[in-house]
């Protein structure tokens, strides 16, 4: 086995990034890849005109690359936000606003697959009172993807990089998870396994993989320390995806690293240009 028999994706929200924004699927297409994700890209509106998300349809799709994955709304990412949907007030309203959106855009696209990502606690508020709106508001969510015959992923940050997030372990994502598909009778929520934030907690990724393989809907990578491509840092994840694979996951593995100083068609050099393309 090995990173060869992955599917790997490109997150083009932080690889490509030098490049405009409409320019990134063409250069993960240039690089081998046919398959790309995205954080929500409009970070200033959860609802933005019809004509630009239209330049964005156009551009993935001129690229001949598939969309994957996409964020619902979720505040100014990368910044000092973790998402909005447990944020009281206006943030909270634009996640609400922005769900139907998303679900529009991706699916136009053939992507159903959509990561709602929680938001940090806010100073004066009840951690309740948040808790009760961020179930609320992901009950919506799930219930619209829902329709789509979708999927909702709970993703767990990393408290170094996220002091203010309450979701920061694997059991935390999974406890949501489950309370959200309790209230929603569709068990279409999952959890994101981003290896390289749980790295940074401190967890022990084969438990956590053993644990909650099939409870997983997607995964993403970057090495640890620094955020980098596989092979910068000391994580062994080629065993680890080998691992995912034997416990039955056979999803998308998200490339949601740091290219660092060097132009992002460089930090692909560990993988293989054969093993790019979508299988």
């Amino acid at each position: 086995m090995g990173f060869a028999d992955q599917r790997f994706n490109v997150n083009l929200s932080i690889l490509f990034t030098e490049l405009p924004l409409l320019e990134r699927p063409a250069a993960a297409a240039a690089a081998g890849f046919t398959a790309v994700e995205l954080w929500w890209p409009w970070v200033d509106s959860p609802t933005p005109e019809q004509s630009e998300l239209d330049a964005l349809k156009k551009a993935i799709e001129d690229a001949g690359v598939q969309l994957t994955g996409l964020n619902f709304y979720a505040g100014q990412l990368p910044g000092p936000d973790r998402g909005a949907l447990s944020v009281p007030g206006e943030e909270s309203e634009r996640f609400r606003a922005n769900i139907e959106v998303a679900i529009t855009f991706a699916q136009s696209l053939g992507c159903t697959t959509f990561n709602a990502l929680y938001g940090n606690r806010v100073d004066g508020v009840d951690p309740a009172e948040q808790d009760a709106l961020a179930l609320e508001n992901l009950v919506l969510a799930a219930q619209a993807v829902g329709r789509v015959g979708g999927t909702v992923l709970i993703e767990a940050l990393n408290q170094p990089e996220s002091p203010k997030c309450p979701i920061v372990s694997a059991p935390k994502a999974i406890e949501i998870v489950d309370k959200v598909n309790e209230a929603t009778g569709l068990g279409n929520a999952k959890f994101l396994m981003d290896l390289y934030h749980l790295s940074m907690n401190g967890e022990d990724l084969p438990s956590v993989i053993e644990q909650y393989a099939a409870k997983t809907g997607h995964v993403q990578i970057a090495d640890n320390p620094g955020r980098g491509a596989p092979g910068t840092g000391s994580l062994p994840l080629e065993e680890l995806l080998d691992q995912l694979a034997k416990a039955g996951y056979d999803g998308w593995v998200g490339l949601e690293y740091k290219a660092g100083d060097r132009p992002s068609a460089e930090s692909f050099e560990w993988l293989p240009r054969e093993a790019r393309p979508a299988r």
